[in-house]
């Protein structure tokens, strides 16, 4: 990674700004950066000499006088961020205005070929700021004190997947997979306009990210929405076991539970829940009684996430979760236990993921540029 180029406040604000807007005049950067007109000249002067800025067009106003227009220069760099899917490793490297520049994916077990295919098509001169991977944990045992820490680069498998493409030198964050989708339905899916909300991911397992004011809520441990560790069953004559309540909503349960009511007149049965989901919209029993089920369970699930945090909207998403046929029953049995709470389906899909993990990598790469810009103007 080449070191930034160490800058004053104003120019580390003013790129900022930049990268955040994408393309702007400089009396534009003056009002998003409330500084001078004058600071912001010297500002941009600053970055064009560093080749973090460059003058991009010219945008003519209102009286018929024409503005230069500036972008980020070359020497801005990309990012990289990564998604290691329980099936598929997806790839993306970003400009710092999140422009996409390179995209690859690749079944998990090649997950390294994918992060070099997407890094040989960035540009020779483009330095790579930050990289984040999305991971189904963030958290480690601590063997020392006997509770949680926070996973490093070196904790394992998960990371070891793809670190033998990854180049040396550049900041490596390691977030939590729900987190990341999360943050793609903050920016871009259906929770665009709402700073407050949960989305409740239900697939192979499950998970909560939990969006606060805008941010992500992450927890003394990182651990914050590992709905899995929930106590489940809880009744009389039953002990808790750990993630049992994920053995039981997650989709392998579904397939069992479809396995013991599927009757050779049913015709063949489902293998996958996409089989499964599509015999439902069809209204073939006893498809459509299991997804009503599954409906009800997950409704259960949201309205514990309700009474505990009251966010306002739920949005479901996950390979299970995101299918739209959920909706009615979880809405149901959502209302029945709880307080009303708006209930969307997740607009991403598949790559919410490694989106939200892409933002997350442009937020740390812009702050691995401005970082050092503690030099007084």
């Amino acid at each position: 990674m080449a070191e930034a180029p160490r800058l004053t406040e104003s120019a580390g604000a003013v790129f900022a700004v930049l990268a955040q807007a994408g393309s702007a005049t400089r009396p534009q950067l003056a009002s998003l950066a409330g500084l001078s007109k004058p600071t912001v000249s010297a500002a941009v002067a600053e970055l064009e000499g560093a080749r973090l800025a460059t003058h991009s067009g010219t945008a003519s106003s209102g009286t018929g006088r024409s503005a230069a227009v500036y972008g980020l220069g070359p020497a801005a760099g990309s990012v990289l961020a990564v998604d290691l899917g329980p099936a598929r490793t997806r790839v993306r490297c970003c400009a710092l205005d999140g422009t996409l520049l390179a995209e690859a994916s690749t079944p998990r077990a090649r997950a390294a070929d994918a992060v070099r295919e997407a890094l040989d098509a960035l540009p020779a001169d483009a330095p790579l700021r930050a990289i984040v991977v999305a991971v189904g944990d963030v958290t480690e045992p601590d063997r020392t004190s006997g509770g949680m820490r926070p996973a490093t680069a070196k904790a394992g498998p998960v990371f070891d997947a793809v670190s033998v493409a990854l180049p040396p030198g550049v900041p490596v964050h390691l977030e939590n997979n729900v987190n990341c989708a999360a943050l793609a339905e903050l920016h871009e899916g259906a929770a665009r306009g709402r700073r407050t909300f949960g989305y409740l991911r239900i697939g192979v397992g499950i998970g909560l990210g939990i969006v606060i004011g805008g941010q992500v809520l992450r927890g003394a441990n990182g651990a914050a929405g590992e709905l899995a560790r929930l106590p489940y069953p809880w009744d009389d004559d039953r002990e808790p076991r750990q993630e049992a309540l994920e053995a039981y909503v997650g989709s392998q349960a579904l397939l069992r539970r479809a396995a013991q009511a599927w009757r050779p007149a049913d015709g063949p049965r489902p293998r996958t829940v996409d089989r499964l989901f599509a015999l439902a919209a069809q209204g073939r029993e006893p498809a459509r009684s299991l997804v009503a089920r599954h409906a009800a369970d997950v409704g259960r699930l949201a309205a514990a996430v309700t009474a505990v945090l009251d966010p306002g909207l739920l949005v479901l998403g996950g390979s299970t979760g995101a299918d739209p046929q959920l909706l009615p029953g979880v809405r149901a049995e959502l209302g029945r236990l709880s307080w009303p709470t708006e209930v969307v389906s997740s607009q991403i899909g598949d790559l919410g993921t490694v989106v939200g993990a892409a933002r997350l990598a442009v937020a740390k790469g812009v702050q691995n540029v401005t970082e050092g810009a503690q030099v007084k103007d």
